[in-house]
């Protein structure tokens, strides 16, 4: 049954027109990088900030949110979920299973762009593949952030889009206070210990930042679960 839920919810995230922008939103990041790679001499400092400002700040959070509200909004919205609670299986199973489509997606259409964005720029490998692992990072955590905003609320697509581009996007690259606050910034952690000696200033410390990022994860995904068990319940009356 895990299978059947994998294969429906891939047929949802590709079979309506939002799915094509998880072609297009690293299609851009790609030709970006390589219009840049023709054009700018000193690719050092421009392919971190490429990488930090667009890749992870922008492309990543927008690919996070086609992926983890279409893994499961969208059936809700049409209620075609019933037909999966209607099925004898536990409610964590098919938050899981979505969530794992999901986070594949991301990989493919978010951490994968990223780390080819830094090779094509001339990058080293070592920063490459760590924003491409802090993007691997950051896109478990907006998984479950948009996984929970879908069982939680029929405007996810509009919260979550308001939360991307106003929070992760600008607040939380600019405004002190609320970088702190940012999966960008948690993630930014990360990829600066991996990525020692390029001076990339995260908000936050190494320690909190993995305990906030599983403890974001964790909380979403909970949350997920135990909405849709009460979805179940409405259904039921």
């Amino acid at each position: 049954m895990i299978t059947t839920i994998a294969r429906l919810t891939y047929s949802t995230l590709f079979g309506h027109r939002r799915g094509l922008l998880m072609f297009i939103l690293p299609g851009v990041l790609l030709a970006l990088s390589v219009v840049l790679r023709l054009t700018v001499d000193d690719r050092s400092v421009v392919g971190i900030e490429l990488l930090q400002q667009l890749a992870l700040a922008v492309i990543l959070p927008l690919v996070a949110l086609i992926a983890g509200t279409g893994a499961i909004a969208t059936e809700i919205d049409d209620g075609s979920i019933v037909y999966l609670l209607s099925k004898p299986i536990k409610r964590y199973t098919i938050v899981l299973t979505k969530a794992v489509v999901a986070f594949a997606c991301i990989a493919v259409f978010g951490a994968l762009p990223t780390l080819l964005s830094g090779l094509i720029l001339g990058t080293s490998l070592s920063v490459s593949l760590a924003f491409a692992i802090g993007a691997l990072v950051a896109g478990a955590a907006y998984t479950a952030i948009f996984l929970a905003l879908s069982v939680m609320t029929g405007n996810a697509v509009t919260i979550g889009l308001l939360y991307a581009l106003l929070w992760e996007s600008v607040m939380g690259t600019y405004v002190p206070g609320a970088r702190t606050l940012s999966v960008q910034q948690w993630a930014l952690s990360i990829i600066d210990k991996l990525a020692s000696g390029n001076d990339l200033d995260p908000a936050v410390k190494l320690p909190l930042a993995i305990i906030l990022l599983v403890a974001v994860t964790a909380l979403g995904l909970s949350l997920a679960v135990s909405r849709l068990r009460s979805l179940t319940l409405s259904s039921a009356e």
